[in-house]
């Protein structure tokens, strides 16, 4: 009797072990076994969702959390990916003012390298990028929040001016970008309208780990023969960003 209860307890502290992420309280039942190991060995997760119902970030997790969900499922995006890893707390106390620090730096995206599918080589994430205009909405001891106006050169879609938004607590960064004007490609035609191209980046502490959650959408029209390549050119744009700033830590 007591060696059939060894072994099942055994067994449970295994399953238990097996699926320590799927009990995960700030993920859903959109993340695969084979994913959940993934972010349990500390690697980048990167996945094509498509829709918001898709997204692995539990909603009534914690506030940023449901706020970004709100932003996305507004959005309304044709186009959507998300990025996530986790990181251990210990040896990473001041994540929180690292990766506001990195994202503030809007200088530095200048140069980031982007591959293209379509050419089989690299360009320039962006070919320019810089802050015109900063605001400072919240400043105290317990929450730090920003609003900053910023101008890029991302070809082939030509200049983008972009509302940033940005906040940090002890325990927490929210991140959040839009772009303001229209874009067009390789000045052709139009292809996304103002508001409808979005990146959000959240980080919030979960006991003894840090959650790294990227998410960027756009909402374009559907347009005969470029479809694929537009849908192509801003996801692959997406990635690139987020991979490039959870590569910094």
């Amino acid at each position: 009797m007591k060696r059939s209860f060894k072994i099942i307890l055994a067994g449970a502290v295994f399953l238990l072990g097996a699926f320590n992420l799927s009990a995960a309280p700030y993920f859903n039942k959109n993340l695969t076994a084979e994913e959940q190991k993934k972010l349990d060995n500390g690697e980048v997760l990167i996945k094509n969702i498509v829709y918001q119902k898709y997204m692995s970030l539990e909603k009534g997790y914690n506030s940023d959390c449901d706020k970004l969900i709100e932003e996305i499922k507004a959005l309304n995006p044709k186009y959507l990916a998300e990025i996530i890893q986790i990181k251990p707390y210990e040896g990473n106390e001041n994540l929180p003012q690292v990766l506001t620090d990195l994202l503030y730096n809007v200088s530095e995206y200048k140069g980031i390298p982007y591959w293209s599918e379509r050419n089989q080589k690299y360009y320039n994430l962006y070919d320019s990028a810089e802050i015109t205009s900063e605001k400072i909405l919240t400043s105290g001891i317990l929450k730090t929040e920003k609003e900053l106006q910023a101008t890029f050169i991302m070809k082939p879609f030509g200049t983008v001016y972009e509302t940033i938004i940005l906040n940090q607590t002890k325990d927490s960064v929210y991140y959040s970008t839009i772009n303001n004007n229209k874009l067009r490609y390789n000045d052709q035609f139009d292809c996304v309208w103002p508001n409808k191209l979005k990146i959000c980046i959240i980080l919030f502490r979960d006991g003894d780990n840090w959650v790294l959650y990227g998410i960027g959408g756009v909402n374009a029209p559907r347009i005969p023969f470029f479809t694929d390549r537009i849908e192509t050119s801003f996801i692959n744009r997406i990635k690139t960003f987020c991979s490039f700033i959870f590569s910094k830590f």
